[in-house]
């Protein structure tokens, strides 16, 4: 057999399953404390639809408490889902673990979220009992309905036949199989080798130039906080539209 024949003999199958949602739903990509995006994009979009958040809340903008306090009362509509992205993982791991975790959050756009809850004299890396000290102080700013609710974020939705996660999910695995690390981090392979179960995938987490939707990945992430984008992708069957505020 000629190498040609052989390679297409073995090449993976293109991904060809239509958008099957069992009700139509927008998913909203990451927000990064641009409340104002929020409140501008939630004018645009039909009453009636039911709404995904995909995490990454906080961080970099400059209003992350704005965006917590407005989804967590939203949270309370049963068309509403908020899902766990890395950079809420991160926040809740720097009060956890204030003396390895907070300095790498901080560098990471949590200085942004601190001072949005009114937290100032961040201490030096070094500075263990500062640091754990400094956690005290955020955790009372937050308050404890805030953070058991964001605690509780679910890693994964799912409607018919398209999931939304917040970075991505490993192709040969099933939704309910995913790995915590791969939903809200990410997994090399994803995006670049088609499911094979007709899953569709909506994520966040990659900022792209614009939002797409193809080979049963949709990707949502136009860096709101960079470039005063948020983009909510409209999933309906057989149809993909975007709205952005």
């Amino acid at each position: 057999m000629r190498l040609p024949d052989l390679l297409r003999r073995f090449r993976a199958p293109a991904f060809d399953a239509p958008l099957a949602p069992d009700r139509p739903f927008a998913a909203i990509g990451d927000i990064h404390g641009c409340d104002d995006l929020v409140a501008r994009l939630l004018d645009r979009l039909d009453r009636d639809l039911s709404l995904v958040f995909v995490g990454d809340y906080v961080d970099r903008g400059d209003d992350s408490a704005g965006v917590l306090r407005r989804l967590h009362r939203l949270d309370g509509e049963p068309r509403v889902t908020c899902l766990m992205g890395n950079h809420e993982q991160m926040l809740l791991d720097a009060l956890d673990m204030p003396e390895t975790a907070m300095p790498r959050w901080l560098q990471h756009g949590g200085l942004q979220t601190v001072a949005s809850f009114g937290v100032g004299d961040v201490p030096d890396r070094s500075d263990t009992a500062g640091l754990a000290a400094f956690a005290d102080r955020l955790r009372g700013a937050m308050g404890d309905d805030l953070l058991t609710w964001l605690r509780a974020r679910p890693l994964s939705w799912k409607n018919g036949n398209v999931a939304v996660v917040h970075a991505g999910a490993a192709p040969d695995v099933s939704l309910d199989d995913q790995s915590p690390d791969t939903l809200i981090w990410g997994h090399p392979e994803f995006g670049r080798r088609a499911r094979t179960d007709a899953l569709w995938v909506v994520h966040g987490h990659t900022i792209v130039d614009a939002a797409t939707a193809r080979d049963g990945v949709v990707s949502i992430d136009t860096g709101a906080y960079a470039t005063g984008q948020l983009t909510a992708a409209v999933v309906r069957p057989n149809d993909v539209s975007f709205v952005t505020a």
